[in-house]
């Protein structure tokens, strides 16, 4: 059942992502049949359904300007009630508790509370906005923030996103900072929802501005996250462990809580099991509203983080300004890289430019710090349909990999 229930809900986001409404209520109302007779949502599920018909019949018979707007507005009522439907079949079919309350004095309660109950309330949301913005609760609040994102991954609220926005405005630094980068996966990871609630955009614009009113640190933290996904964890060192020993008590406990052993965990505030969640987000970072919002118009952010995603070795924003990227990687080739990713996409810089002879120097170069064929197709491979679509022809690229394959 759980497997249909995951299946049902991508269907239903990505019918809510293109605003096709009836496509989305088809598999509410199945959520509404199992709930039974008395669930509490079958009026606005009627309510939404006439509206959606009312807005198509006047759209098919006359313009109107607010169209678009009203079309928004209903598609996010769609997905609230989608949500607190979703969150209710979860409880009744057992893939979720159904919990009340938990024990403020407690971390652990107060992490698996925030990180598995669906119904969260106005109390528990005021205590952790109290919690964040007190100084001898803000790492437990932090605990209750990091849990909460998992848990809005699976089910989305609103209420939980502008909560972890609150956080950015705590007077603790590091605490504001972790909340700044939770905040902004959550954005990335619901982009295209994101759309459909304004208060959410809002809210992430002002606390922002209020603790960093030219966005630089935030900026930052942005280019932190796309670094992550090129750490390499490892045991922490003697001087790790000495600069832990350093921080305050309570930090220590929030690091220990969340599984952060390491400087570079401290760095990038993540635990080991985020790492591959985050290789996802940047995929589509460059298209989402924050990126929009963070980068865009800036000509020197622009430069900033696409040599941070070179430097972890991806062309994703510098396939149209090939001449950019390769002064980036000559510099880093100059200077001695031992990252077989460069070669490659200083290979991809120079086949652009149709320089072939040179190209396939680079890429046999990174052949060779490849342990086997294997592990250099699966660094060159996802950049096939980058090169033909930015015009190298598809045969030269067939070529091109067949003479790398048994060096």
């Amino acid at each position: 059942m759980s497997q249909k229930l995951d299946e049902q809900i991508n269907t239903l986001e990505r019918a809510l992502g293109e605003r096709m409404i009836t496509h989305a209520l088809v598999i509410i109302h199945s959520w509404l049949n199992e709930l039974g007779e008395n669930n509490p949502y079958e009026e606005a599920y009627l309510s939404i359904q006439q509206r959606y018909s009312t807005l198509f019949s006047a759209w098919v018979s006359s313009d109107d300007e607010n169209t678009d707007a009203r079309l928004d507005e209903l598609t996010g009522e769609a997905y609230q009630m989608a949500d607190a439907v979703y969150a209710d079949i979860r409880i009744l079919r057992g893939l979720s508790p159904d919990m009340h309350g938990f024990n403020p004095e407690s971390p652990q309660s107060v992490m698996y509370y925030f990180g598995s109950c669906l119904r969260l309330s106005k109390e528990d949301f005021l205590w952790l906005h109290e919690a964040l913005h007190d100084d001898n609760r803000s790492s437990i609040g932090l605990m209750a923030v990091s849990s909460l994102v998992k848990n809005l991954r699976e089910c989305f609220s609103i209420e939980g996103m502008l909560a972890v926005i609150d956080g950015i405005r705590s007077e603790r630094e590091l605490i504001s900072e972790q909340c700044t980068a939770y905040a902004c996966t959550l954005l990335i990871h619901y982009d295209i929802r994101i759309d459909f609630f304004p208060q959410i955009q809002d809210a992430f614009i002002k606390a922002v501005r209020e603790v960093d009113p030219e966005g630089d640190r935030t900026f930052d933290v942005l280019c932190a996250l796309v670094r992550s996904t090129h750490m390499r964890w490892s045991k922490p060192q003697k001087e790790d462990k000495d600069l832990i020993e350093q921080l305050p008590e309570d930090i220590r406990s929030m690091l220990a809580m969340l599984n952060m052993d390491s400087t570079e965990d401290i760095i990038t505030w993540m635990p080991r099991s985020e790492h591959e969640y985050m290789q996802g987000l940047i995929q589509f970072l460059p298209d989402t509203w924050l990126y929009s919002v963070l980068v865009a118009d800036s000509p020197a952010r622009e430069s900033i983080i696409a040599g941070t995603y070179l430097s972890v070795g991806r062309m994703d924003l510098l396939w149209n300004h090939p001449d950019g990227a390769e002064k980036y990687l000559v510099q880093c080739l100059r200077e001695g890289s031992e990252n077989p990713m460069d070669y490659i996409n200083y290979g991809h810089c120079l086949m652009l430019k149709g320089d072939r002879i040179m190209a396939y120097e680079n890429y046999h170069r990174a052949r060779q710090m490849c342990k086997n064929a294997k592990e250099f197709f699966a660094l060159f491979r996802p950049d096939r349909r980058q090169l033909v679509e930015h015009g190298v022809p598809v045969e030269q690229v067939y070529l091109m990999e067949d003479q790398l394959l048994n060096i």
